[in-house]
């Protein structure tokens, strides 16, 4: 483990694996360097990219700061590039690729981007997250009710209610609890674009970098749309299907798609270019 300072002077915990062009891992909800999508793949790209894996901002060994604010979130990410000798590449996963793409609309110094998935809701394909759901997870928080802030989280995202109970006497719960204090920052991170309204056609004008942006192929429909809809905004940005996937993608599926784009993608041909992963 090493560690870096954030702008604030938040230390921000992470892993540093392989050889080759910086590679930025951003995992999502609930997620950490133990525990999440970037450690997955890590092993599978370190052939060809040194790749960074991290704690988010109160997650695992980072530490965090009083009040929370995306801004700063974004400053850790490029603190992870500064640390990488910039510029990186950079996966988002989930809310975390919410959270690349506003660091690349900011500026930082990304040079191709690949979002996986990012949480949009901009149709009626299922309900919107009430428009109170940071101030429902504050209330649980505040009382301590780590286990029923997880609960809340996962019905919210579609998790069948037997399978969370069956969850409840796993290893994983206690892990899922332990950063459980988060979950108020991605939805943070997502506020407004989760109501069910289309995306705003300029919000992310300036990531104007090679972007490539994956649906998984058996994920839901409103997973579906919401990042064809990010694809068609975006500037400069292609879209791509995970073939028999879903939003919990399989590493040793995605990780050679993800090489194929760093690997020669000019990032300059259009949304709705479906292609698929090796079986």
């Amino acid at each position: 483990m090493d560690t870096t300072r954030s702008a604030d002077g938040v230390r921000i915990a992470f892993d540093r694996t392989g050889q080759g062009p910086p590679l930025v891992m951003v995992d999502g909800a609930l997620c950490s360097r133990a525990m999440g999508p970037g450690r997955s793949l890590a092993p599978r790209l370190a052939d060809r990219f040194t790749v960074y894996t991290y704690d988010r901002r109160g997650r695992g060994d980072s530490a965090d700061a009083r009040a929370y604010a995306v801004d700063r979130e974004i400053d850790d990410l490029d603190a992870l590039i500064t640390e990488a000798g910039g510029p990186a590449y950079v996966c988002g996963h989930s809310s975390g690729a919410a959270l690349a793409l506003d660091a690349a609309a900011r500026g930082s110094a990304i040079s191709k981007l690949v979002l996986y998935e990012p949480p949009f809701i901009v149709d009626d394909s299922r309900p919107p997250v009430p428009a109170d759901i940071v101030t429902q997870f504050e209330r649980l928080l505040a009382g301590d009710r780590r286990g029923d802030a997880v609960r809340l989280f996962l019905r919210q995202v579609g998790t069948p209610r037997a399978m969370i109970a069956v969850m409840r006497f796993t290893p994983v719960w206690s892990k899922l609890k332990s950063v459980a204090h988060t979950l108020p920052y991605d939805l943070t991170i997502m506020a407004g674009r989760q109501s069910g309204e289309p995306l705003g056609a300029g919000a992310w004008s300036t990531a104007t970098m090679p972007t490539l942006v994956v649906v998984g192929g058996k994920s839901p429909a409103w997973f579906q749309h919401g990042t064809r809809a990010l694809a068609e905004v975006l500037p400069n940005a292609r879209l791509e299907i995970a073939e028999r996937q879903t939003h919990l993608v399989k590493p040793k599926l995605f990780a050679p798609q993800l090489k194929r784009f760093w690997a020669g993608a000019s990032g300059s041909e259009r949304s709705g270019s479906a292609a698929a992963t090796p079986a």
